[in-house]
């Protein structure tokens, strides 16, 4: 599609052009969620499984079409005149988050096959593939207007499947704070946008870089007003304190497949807006930015382990709420690098990618093998996952495993690299008291974790009949979910025998 301008004043002429190869993936997950909605209208109730197997390869092929686009030079719907602006670019950053989110995606979709029994087969596989497709189309965005409109098609189909359990008053509470909670920080971001869109004229967060530079100085306040306003959006979906108190209730309340989906794709959606419009967009203002995300780090961080850390054995789901809170404590280091890039550059950047790819492939582990343990134990305590090496050795030996990568320590090395080169991405800034205060917060992690880990291998206890969880008898389990404990534990252990593969990420600049 061209769009010509008068030649007779002067002004440049607006091209949009197609590049049908590097918008592939999103498009893919797009269009195969429309396949499958339509063809749950045709299909009858002993055929639905197979819609969930039409999702999984639409995400396969989503991801193989990744591969022609590996250079990272392509972009598209770019602006010709004076200067260039793209609103779609398929650079590093923009594909290695596409095949983290799809990958975690792939992964939930795996997780879900034979869980969605008791849901609406054709409403689940639209939703989630719709979500992926936002999460896929977010890291390539290149101006805010598709940042917030990619921002919201991952969110929105993300509401619905939490509260997807019909008749589950605890999925309806939790789909509603999500929603509340989300509609909130999406208009406070909105507002910064228009603050930041009044003071340069553009949306295109290269020229928005180039033209805050020159901001007149009675324009100065709202400029930084937008900034820190826009920021707001996408720390709400990073679980950032003080905007995480949604976390734990809607991770509860979801089915568990969501509630992993959430923990993975739904923060690598947040962080990549972040890094998107402080690294890009606002360079010049960093001044404002830095300092407010290392703040929030050290608090996402202290928070997070605190709280996972109060978790008691015998409650109702506390296992699920220990990850919700993990997942906190996760998102103060994936910040880390963040703010360390406006004190050094944007190089930093790729600590985070390279921790959120160890976090995704362990955290969606620990929730696969949750959903194990599910299916017999309903409750899900962590008083469930006593002496499971004696019912379950493989699962026990897995889920230790993404534990020990979770905490940092020995056989799970890739965890321990990883803090690593987020510790030493903050010392390198001249960021002392951040690599301090997220020294002690690991600490703090260790020992829910190793806690956690020693019950999988202790003496099974029978629990006070008061607080015992009715047991099911044991299900056959799904080849799929199988099929995704086994992905996970063999990419955690190839990882932790070549952590290169990830940690290279941390010295290139991915831009």
């Amino acid at each position: 599609m061209t769009v010509a301008a008068d030649s007779a004043t002067g002004a440049a002429s607006l091209v949009q052009s197609v590049d049908w190869l590097a918008i592939a993936p999103p498009v893919i997950a797009a269009s195969v969620a429309l396949l499958v909605l339509v063809a749950d209208l045709f299909t009858d109730e002993r055929r639905k499984p197979l819609l969930g197997y039409g999702a999984v390869a639409g995400l396969v092929a989503a991801l193989a079409m990744l591969v022609p686009l590996r250079a990272g030079d392509r972009s598209t719907f770019c602006l010709t005149g004076g200067t260039q602006a793209c609103s779609y670019t398929a650079d590093h950053f923009a594909l290695v988050i596409q095949a983290l989110v799809l990958g975690g995606a792939l992964l939930t979709a795996l997780l879900s096959i034979g869980d969605t029994r008791k849901l609406p087969a054709g409403e689940f596989w639209f939703l989630l593939l719709s979500s992926a497709a936002g999460a896929a189309l977010l890291p390539a965005a290149r101006d805010l207007a598709t940042l917030v409109v990619a921002l919201e098609v991952a969110s929105l189909p993300a509401f619905a499947l939490v509260g997807i359990k019909r008749g589950d008053r605890r999925s309806s509470e939790a789909a509603l704070k999500f929603f509340l909670s989300s509609v909130v920080a999406t208009a406070v971001m909105l507002l910064g946008v228009s603050f930041v869109y009044a003071t340069t004229g553009t949306m295109h967060l290269t020229e928005i870089a180039a033209r805050l530079d020159d901001v007149p100085g009675r324009f100065s306040t709202l400029a930084e007003a937008g900034v820190v306003l826009t920021l707001v959006g996408f720390a709400f979906k990073t679980a950032a304190a003080p905007f995480h108190f949604w976390v734990p209730d809607t991770y509860v309340g979801a089915p568990l497949p969501i509630a992993a989906y959430l923990s993975v794709v739904g923060k690598a959606v947040g962080f990549s807006g972040i890094v998107l419009v402080t690294v890009i967009g606002f360079p010049s203002y960093a001044d404002v930015w830095g300092p407010a995300l290392a703040v929030l780090a050290a608090l996402t961080m202290t928070v997070g382990n605190v709280a996972a850390l109060r978790q008691t054995a015998t409650r109702a789901r506390s296992a699920v709420r220990l990850l919700a809170w993990s997942s906190v404590g996760q998102a103060g280091y994936l910040l880390v690098p963040i703010a360390a890039a406006a004190y050094s550059s944007d190089a930093q950047i790729g600590s985070t990618v390279a921790y959120a790819l160890m976090y995704a492939v362990v955290n969606l582990g620990a929730f696969a093998v949750a959903a194990l343990v599910a299916r017999s134990r309903p409750g899900n305590r962590l008083s469930d996952y006593r002496g499971l090496y004696a019912t379950r050795p493989l699962a026990a030996l897995a889920m230790g495993f993404f534990l020990l990568c979770l905490a940092g320590l020995p056989p799970g090395i890739i965890g321990l690299f990883a803090k690593v080169t987020v510790f030493s991405s903050a010392v390198d800034a001249g960021l002392g008291w951040l690599a301090v205060v997220m020294a002690v917060n690991v600490v703090i992690a260790l020992y829910y974790y190793l806690r956690w880990t020693a019950a999988l291998f202790s003496t099974p206890e029978p629990a006070p009949a008061a607080e015992e969880a009715p047991e099911v008898p044991a299900l056959r389990v799904p080849a799929p979910l199988t099929l995704a404990i086994a992905l996970t534990a063999v990419a955690g252990i190839t990882l932790s025998g070549a952590p290169q593969l990830i940690l290279r990420f941390a010295t290139l600049s991915l831009f």
